[in-house]
């Protein structure tokens, strides 16, 4: 059983590589704090940045795209603007032809995490949309996040 499927709060040194994403005002809603959706798009700018910068996804040209095909966030604390968010990655399980990511947010500089997720993606031909082994290039990347 992987550290989000427990009750308690994750904690930074469980996680393998780090994002930082600046809230925006944008993404309070009327209560004040971040909205669950955005929480989502964190997720998603945190892991696709990361393998950008590892050289593994070319989001324009790439003949493998990865497809989200399940995902689920536990909410912990609130993050509000303009909170700078820091997003821990892991690499829960690295399969023939999908990833599951786990994703830590953490607010400003605290140990524990406000908010923690997780997402699976299978990777597919950009044409077909049929699913492809992971490309070596992409397990690669991912090595040190398992």
């Amino acid at each position: 059983m992987s550290d989000i499927d427990r009750k308690t709060r994750g904690r930074r040194e469980a996680y393998r590589a780090f994002q930082t994403i600046d809230t925006r005002w944008a993404d309070n809603d009327v209560y004040g704090h971040v909205n669950n959706v955005v929480y989502y798009a964190f997720f998603d700018t945190a892991v696709n940045r990361l393998l950008i910068a590892r050289g593994a996804l070319d989001i324009h040209a790439g003949g493998v795209i990865g497809l989200v095909v399940e995902t689920g966030c536990r909410y912990h604390a609130a993050v509000s603007f303009p909170d700078r968010v820091t997003a821990g990655i892991r690499v829960a399980r690295l399969g023939t032809t999908s990833v599951r990511y786990e994703i830590g947010l953490f607010r400003e500089d605290e140990a524990e995490a406000a908010a923690e997720g997780f997402f699976v993606h299978v990777y597919v031909d950009r044409e077909t949309r049929r699913p492809r082994p992971l490309p070596d290039a992409l397990k690669a990347a991912l090595a040190d996040l398992a």
